[in-house]
């Protein structure tokens, strides 16, 4: 099942996250007239503050806990050009998690006609601010975000997840994603 055509609720976990939203304003666009590559990023890392918020990586837990999250490795694919203006939304999804590390895939869709632009896979971890290190994530928090990876393992598993970069790449052939044959 695509995400973007899920809207129904996994033991009351939304499957995927679809809570963000934004407009691409007119300094983000670089000299060939789309959204500068650092944008994307940004958006991205929008999207994923009320993502991390709502896993459980709240404000009162963070102050609570002394806790944070740092990126360790982000990993993103231009799908389609963004344009000054657009609407764009961002669905997020868990793949994997353990104590320490949550593993994460964002999609970039277009609001005015729904085409998919870009996606962002990033792997984080959780910091003990006290003492700047990675440290366990609290049993609550985790055992939340468990939760929410067995709903979203429901979801089919996008080509870009795990996707290694070269001069050389092939569509991996379990795929079912039409959207990479547009794409190499």
């Amino acid at each position: 099942m695509p995400a973007s055509r899920i809207t129904t609720y996994f033991m009351s976990i939304q499957t995927p996250f679809n809570e963000f939203a934004t407009t691409v304003q007119p300094d983000w666009i670089d000299s060939n007239g789309h959204m500068n590559v650092a944008y994307y990023h940004l958006v991205f890392d929008l999207a994923a503050t009320p993502f991390f918020s709502w896993l459980g990586f709240n404000e009162e837990n963070r102050k609570v806990h002394n806790i944070s999250t740092f990126a360790l490795e982000t990993h993103l694919n231009y799908l389609a050009e963004v344009k000054v203006n657009a609407g764009v939304r961002v669905e997020s999804r868990v793949i994997d998690v353990t104590e320490r590390r949550v593993h994460f895939f964002q999609q970039m869709y277009k609001c005015d006609g729904g085409q998919l632009s870009a996606t962002h896979e990033a792997l984080g971890t959780v910091v003990d601010m006290s003492k700047r290190k990675s440290t366990n994530m609290p049993d609550g928090i985790y055992e939340r975000i468990r939760k929410v990876k067995a709903a979203h393992s429901q979801l089919d598993l996008p080509w870009q997840v795990g996707h290694v970069m070269s001069v050389n790449a092939k569509p991996n052939s379990k795929t079912l994603d039409s959207d990479r044959k547009n794409h190499t």
